[in-house]
């Protein structure tokens, strides 16, 4: 059988920063009509060639081939021209332009004398939004209105309004679940079907085995190795992402003891403006108690207001015992409080991407490391490299931007923070959400460790397997309520989504 012509070819592509070798004579190959896995740990080189294969930055050496004809991609512009188009998993939607103009950029069209034809690119937009089924986003919506789940859908429907011969899709599924992600898998089929090549860039293995053909694996700026999907076992493409076997994806789960069933954080009829209605649960001691649900069914505000970061409408909060008022963030980690969040979105909600780890860290208790209003620089530095080495972090972390270290490293900085607080009570919105596997096993163990030395985990994740197997009990959420709570051998994957579908009936009562 003869192989189908290639749409892409990278050969021995070199990228390098300075002493950094991003990219290592890295090559791989895409067949004509392909979706193709791109995968390998944050700092693999992925990223890097999302970005060349874009026009975004050049090679020091190798060349790109598409269609058997080497290219020179000096500029997006360049991309544009031989049929590529880029999805982002750090998403370019423009807060303060609509979804019409953030998906025409920067080809809007325009009349005889330059000015803009708005009318008629509005109205391109909504059918092109139509055509792809999201009904749900308004072409007149500002990028600021949108959650984040449907930005990476914009994201994505920019890419597509292009007509690309050759589809970019950075980590697609990293803010998507559920039906969302059944909607990107029938956009991705009749991409196939249309002729299409797609290059997927991702971290869920179940989402490279749905939808791709083959995988190329990076390590370390290096091709490791390309593969048939069908033919390679989940073990062995682990083990050439990260060089080694992971014994076990989770740690074990072990049962909870006597001492540890003391209720710590205490929520009885919360209800916020919107969509969280009347919810109560009881978070003990040593206890990760998972929150499941599809999309904006009131996760996302069930934990802003434990966080005190989004407005009450009715309920109350009790930690230890002892209510708390909760009027602010500030309130929340206080001392004798002593709760933290993981955000949805680490770039914009959990960093101050251009300062420094030393300043991301230490921020939420720096009045700790200050006398007379003089902060002793020396004593906080040692107290965040102390963290950072915690999570394994790298110690030029304590002087570098956070936005120069790789998503994973994001998120390790963002709990390093949580740890240097001592927080009792950590709340994780999907805090996997675009981290390597390796990453993903270093923060289950982090978990593990935190609750077992007496911390309590509330825990929401768009990953139904982790809940599943890191979660002491599960609470599911259907229209801004608990509808379900599943306990030891109950919590399964299928029993997760009947409820979360809104197959459970409603609880009206706390549950305990």
């Amino acid at each position: 059988m003869v192989d189908a012509a290639n749409a892409l070819e990278v050969i021995e592509v070199t990228k390098t920063y300075g002493a950094t070798i991003a990219l290592d004579k890295a090559s791989f190959s895409v067949r004509e009509g392909e979706v193709h896995a791109l995968l390998g740990e944050n700092g693999a080189g992925k990223s890097t060639m999302v970005k060349l294969l874009s026009g975004l930055i050049e090679p020091d050496s190798g060349r790109i081939i598409i269609a058997g004809s080497p290219v020179r991609l000096s500029r997006p512009f360049d991309a544009h021209r031989n049929g590529i188009e880029t999805a982002f998993q750090e998403m370019t939607i423009i807060r303060d332009l609509s979804v019409a103009e953030n998906i025409l950029l920067p080809y809007a069209p325009r009349g005889w004398f330059g000015q803009l034809r708005r009318r008629e690119g509005e109205r391109r937009v909504a059918e092109h939004l139509a055509m792809l089924g999201l009904h749900e986003i308004d072409p007149a919506a500002e990028g600021r209105e949108l959650s984040l789940a449907e930005r990476q859908k914009v994201e994505i429907a920019r890419a597509l309004f292009r007509r690309p011969r050759i589809l970019l899709l950075d980590e697609p599924t990293s803010a998507l679940a559920g039906r969302d992600i059944d909607w990107l898998g029938n956009i991705i089929a009749r991409l196939r079907q249309e002729g299409v090549t797609v290059v997927f860039i991702s971290h869920r293995l179940r989402e490279v085995r749905r939808f791709c053909n083959r995988l190329t694996v990076l390590r370390n700026g290096k091709t490791i190795g390309t593969a048939a999907v069908g033919e390679i076992s989940d073990d062995d493409v682990i083990r050439m992402i990260i060089g080694r076997s992971l014994a076990s994806a989770f740690p074990p789960k072990p049962p909870m003891s006597k001492d540890q069933r003391s209720p710590r954080l205490s929520v009885q009829h919360l209800s916020t403006e919107g969509k969280l209605r009347d919810v109560s649960f009881t978070l003990h001691k040593g206890e990760i108690l998972g929150i499941a649900g599809l999309q904006g069914m009131g996760q996302q505000e069930l934990f802003l207001a434990c966080f005190g970061a989004m407005w009450r409408k009715g309920g109350n909060v009790f930690v230890e015992g002892r209510e708390t008022g909760l009027a602010s963030p500030r309130d929340a980690v206080h001392a004798h409080i002593g709760i933290s969040l993981v955000p949805e979105d680490r770039k914009t909600e959990g960093l101050f991407l251009r300062l420094d780890g030393r300043f991301n860290v230490s921020l939420p208790v720096l009045e700790r490391f200050a006398r007379l209003g003089v902060i002793n620089i020396k004593t906080e530095a040692a107290a965040v490299l102390r963290a950072l080495e915690q999570v394994e972090v790298h110690p030029r972390a304590l002087y570098t931007p956070a936005g120069a270290f790789s998503g994973g490293n994001q998120q390790k900085i963002v709990l390093a923070k949580w740890l240097l607080a001592e927080s009792r009570i950590l709340l994780l919105f999907d805090p996997t959400r675009g981290v390597d596997v390796g990453t993903k096993h270093h923060i289950y163990m982090l978990m593990r460790t935190f609750v077992d030395s007496g911390g309590s985990i509330l825990f929401h994740s768009t990953e139904i397997p982790e809940l599943v197997n890191m979660c002491d009990r599960v609470l599911v959420m259907y229209e801004g309520r608990v509808v379900a709570e599943l306990r030891g051998a109950e919590i399964e994957e299928e029993a997760i989504m009947r409820a979360a579908l809104g197959e459970a009936r409603s609880k009206e009562n706390a549950l305990i």
